[in-house]
């Protein structure tokens, strides 16, 4: 009797190590809280989860794939939002033709295909002119003057000045960051890491609204 409990023992302490919850984040470590914050897309009842990123930017052409599985787990009080980060040079030609391809309905589509394109296929160029983001996101049924003319309209000016005012405000300076609430900066090191945390502060957020009922 005493052997087999030892055994069934030794069998299960693994299973309640991998149980264990995963440790709280810890401010200054994995995340920092935000002074004077903002969320990009406010809707009521829902946790914003933004992602500042970059199509040139090759840490985030990595992230994109886990990214992705995370969203397809969220449930419904979680809002996931990609903002384009507005640096300058090269980040502002793509940022813009993200903003252009959100406002016309193609940016779900398209997104996961500009990082192929860039970083996979070099189809895209790092610095592309209009014309050459107009030929692309002709594939996805956008004819290239109306993309073009959206690219340089007044709904992607405005989107990029408020993209320029949400990374400011949060405090972003490389990408991918990934901003929870308008309230939380991730920090923690590694994209597996960021997305545990994230998960943990949304969490966090829900308990909050919660307890405001």
């Amino acid at each position: 009797m005493t052997f087999r409990l030892s055994l069934l023992l030794a069998l299960l302490l693994p299973v309640s190590v991998l149980a264990a919850p995963p440790a709280a984040p810890v401010e200054g470590t994995d995340y920092e809280v935000i002074a004077d914050g903002v969320v990009f897309e406010p809707v009521a009842g829902r946790i914003e989860v933004a992602e500042v990123f970059g199509y040139t930017c090759p840490h985030c052409a990595h992230f994109e794939p886990e990214v992705q599985a995370w969203k397809a787990k969220q449930p419904k009080d979680v809002k996931f939002t990609p903002v384009p980060a507005p640096f300058g040079g090269y980040w502002t030609a793509f940022a813009r033709a993200y903003f252009a391809a959100k406002t016309l309905g193609v940016a779900d589509r398209s997104h996961e295909a500009v990082f192929r394109a860039v970083h996979e296929d070099g189809t895209l160029p790092r610095n592309p002119t209009d014309d050459e983001l107009a030929a692309f996101y002709a594939q996805f049924g956008v004819p290239a003057a109306r993309f073009v003319a959206t690219l340089n309209g007044p709904a992607v000016e405005a989107a990029m000045q408020h993209a320029g005012v949400f990374v400011q405000r949060n405090g972003v300076e490389g990408t991918p960051t990934m901003i929870v609430a308008g309230k939380y900066r991730v920090t923690a090191p590694t994209h597996a890491e960021v997305l545990r945390v994230v998960d943990q502060l949304v969490a966090r957020e829900r308990a909050a609204a919660k307890s405001r009922r």
